[in-house]
């Protein structure tokens, strides 16, 4: 298997899906070895480092990419398999930022009140016991919490010429937060242009369900990744597969529209691969699935729709291309 290696400089980073030349062209099959910058594009190093001081918008959730996948044209779908995902600094940042999080005021949701104040926390990374050490700032509390590495942002270039903010999740992927952007599993995007052109970034070294103050433990991450390409229809929304599930991810405002979205996909998914009726799908849908939430404060909300793997037949998607990529790379 070819192994590019690439670490961006600032200059190559992407702020945008869409809109920007490609770093490297690889061909399907293809195993990238890859770094990725944190949120904050590394500017939160302490506690006394504010968002309003630091943060210089749009330049938020700078992006590796985007890459270039030879042969693949608009209509195709996309694989891309997570080997390994391993944090590059030894501490990650969170932080409260005004008006932004599912629990204070935001320029969406607007009341009369103050913005909540804010504060950064940093998170030290323990290699040796896998866990990030979270510290309270209004008390002596402490607590030691897994590493869960994961990516914040996956997709490709949407459609149409359209250049979407890298803080946008939507039907190309982007900044969808979910947890289950994990290492051993399989994201399946549909191609929108020549070449795909996707990016990944915003490591999150962990991150609950949800992302309730709009910020996880936000980190560089070293990324390796296999790129596959299939000539059958791309998804509609954002899928996933892992050993135990499979899964989409809907993306939209109000929340309820990106459950919904993330549903009628998977009753689609559930059809196609079991030869059922929208009304069967639908039927059996509704006594299997989970549903947790991925964030509730982007510029879209993104709901993912999971389906248990043990309790359906066994069935192959994807022309099994999960079970070859999870075993490919040595």
């Amino acid at each position: 298997m070819d192994l590019l290696e690439f670490t961006p400089e600032p200059d190559d980073l992407a702020w945008t899906f869409g809109g920007a030349p490609p770093v490297r062209r690889v061909k399907p099959g293809t195993a990238l070895r890859l770094w990725t910058e944190d949120a904050f594009a590394g500017s939160l190093r302490g506690t006394s480092d504010l968002a309003s001081a630091s943060l210089n918008m749009p330049f938020v959730n700078p992006q590796t990419g985007p890459f270039y996948v030879e042969g693949a044209e608009p209509g195709d779908t996309l694989a891309l398999h997570f080997v390994e995902l391993t944090p590059a600094r030894s501490w990650g940042a969170s932080a409260t930022i005004p008006f932004f999080g599912g629990l204070t005021s935001t320029d969406r949701t607007a009341t009369l009140q103050d913005p909540l104040p804010e504060r950064t926390w940093i998170y030290e990374v323990d290699t040796a016991n896998q866990t990030v050490g979270f510290q309270a700032q209004g008390s002596d509390f402490e607590l030691a919490l897994p590493l869960e590495p994961m990516l914040g942002t996956v997709g490709v270039a949407p459609a149409a010429g359209e250049v979407r903010s890298a803080l946008v999740p939507d039907m190309f992927g982007g900044n969808m937060d979910t947890p289950e952007m994990r290492a051993g599993a399989t994201c399946y995007l549909r191609v929108n242009v020549e070449g795909a052109l996707f990016s990944v970034g915003d490591g999150h070294y962990r991150q609950g369900e949800g992302e309730s103050c709009g910020t996880a433990v936000e980190g560089a991450m070293n990324v390796v990744l296999i790129v596959d390409l299939l000539k059958t229809p791309g998804p509609v929304w954002p899928r996933l597969e892992n050993d135990e599930y499979l899964a989409v991810i809907g993306s939209a405002r109000p929340l309820e529209d990106a459950w919904r979205a993330g549903q009628v996909d998977m009753v689609n998914w559930l059809g196609s691969l079991y030869g059922l009726d929208k009304l069967d799908a639908y039927q059996l849908l509704s006594q299997v699935s989970e549903v947790p939430l991925a964030n509730v404060v982007d510029a879209n909300y993104s709901v993912v729709t999971k389906v248990p793997k043990r309790l359906l037949p066994p069935v192959t998607a994807y022309d099994g291309i999960h079970q070859h990529l999870r075993t490919a790379f040595i």
